[in-house]
């Protein structure tokens, strides 16, 4: 089975519906389709929806879990680094793509602002301010121990 094909496919429904750009996710499980998705950005108006964020969030439904660590991404292009962050939480291990992020951004959908942000070299892209002393955020983490001790 071509999973590639299934994400330019999905991808390309998408874009003609104007649900999102040009970007689609397949994910697999032991040979079997789990997810065959577009980016859903503009249909969704979310930001967050990126084929691959569509894709994991399908999967953890369909499959009742997290913990996608047996399973595998094609992706129509390399993720970027929302992407990868959400990948690696949920444990997927091998993710094949096509498209690069200089692909990427040579049509206009350019991810260097979080790469630079992330690595450390452009900290304007937004102002983070640490709030001191505050018990009530204290106490979540108390609250989240005591729960799970109970269970």
């Amino acid at each position: 089975m071509d999973y590639m094909k299934m994400a330019v496919d999905a991808t390309i429904e998408g874009m003609d519906k104007k649900h999102g750009g040009p970007f689609g996710a397949t994910i697999v499980r032991d040979g079997e389709v789990i997810a065959a998705v577009s980016n859903t950005m503009m249909k969704d108006t979310d930001p967050s929806a990126h084929a691959e964020m569509v894709a994991i969030r399908v999967a953890c439904e369909k499959l009742e879990t997290m913990d996608l660590s047996d399973c595998v991404i094609y992706a129509t292009c390399e993720p970027c680094p929302m992407c990868m962050g959400a990948i690696i939480w949920s444990g997927v291990k091998e993710v094949h793509y096509c498209s690069t992020r200089d692909d990427a951004a040579e049509n206009g959908f350019s991810d260097m602002h979080l790469r630079d942000y992330l690595a450390g070299r452009d900290d304007s892209v937004v102002n983070m301010i640490k709030v001191e002393d505050r018990e009530d955020c204290d106490y979540l983490w108390e609250h989240f121990h005591k729960l799970n001790e109970e269970n």
